[in-house]
């Protein structure tokens, strides 16, 4: 059985991603004359980061004028994304309503806060809408997957998380990680109401309610090596 089911009220603010990401940019932090310029990201518009991202050989997220690179993920975390991507695929073939299953490639734009993220991977039901119709720009998912990090689990659990609920068809959110059999998934109930349930065995299934469906935590986990 799932362990740690509970529902919660989440309503904590979503951080600001300057003060987030570049904490020296605080009020209370002193920075020097000289390095200045050297610290201070460079701002860019919507226009231009999607202009750069086109050339780019390596992906980037784009927060509100800032652009950030993203960390090259590593042989277990694009295993256990593929994994989840097919056996979602696989599953929601059978169901008489259209979804698309989308990797890593495809970014999600938080139209309200002017913020581009790529997931690890994501869900749209029935019919996906783009951004000024472009299809590298979705707002749409049901659902979103990441595939945990060292680096990024603390952000992937809070802040990230704070901005994909501002998406209004987003449902459901699916933590996985990497280094060991543990899921966490979080379901909407209501505006600021989410049911959140972990898995930590490899006999269970999950169940994904925004999809009305259940995926076995095996297949996920398959040709992962501990």
């Amino acid at each position: 059985m799932p362990q740690n089911i509970f529902s919660m009220a989440y309503k904590s603010r979503v951080f600001s991603i300057s003060l987030l990401k570049f904490s020296y940019m605080s009020a209370s932090v002193s920075i020097p004359k000289k390095i200045h310029k050297e610290i201070i990201p460079k701002q860019y518009s919507l226009l231009e980061y999607l202009a750069r991202e086109e050339r780019a050989k390596e992906k980037h997220e784009f927060y509100n004028g800032i652009i950030i690179k993203m960390p090259n993920s590593k042989f277990t975390h694009n295993l256990i994304a593929m994994n989840m991507a097919y056996a979602l695929k696989y599953i929601l073939k059978s169901k008489k309503q259209s979804y698309f299953v989308l990797g890593d490639g495809q970014k999600v734009y938080i139209e309200s806060e002017n913020i581009a993220v790529y997931p690890d991977a994501l869900v749209v039901f029935e019919k996906p809408q783009f951004f000024g119709g472009r299809e590298d720009m979705l707002l749409n998912p049901i659902m979103v997957i990441e595939i945990l990090s060292r680096k990024t689990s603390v952000y992937d659990r809070t802040t990230k998380f704070d901005l994909y609920r501002l998406i209004p068809s987003f449902k459901e959110y699916v933590l996985i990680n990497p280094q060991k059999i543990d899921i966490e998934t979080r379901y909407r109930e209501d505006n600021d109401l989410w049911r959140i349930t972990s898995y930590s065995t490899q006999n269970e299934d999950i169940d994904l309610k925004s999809l009305n469906i259940e995926l076995k935590i095996a297949d996920i986990y398959e040709n992962v090596v501990f």
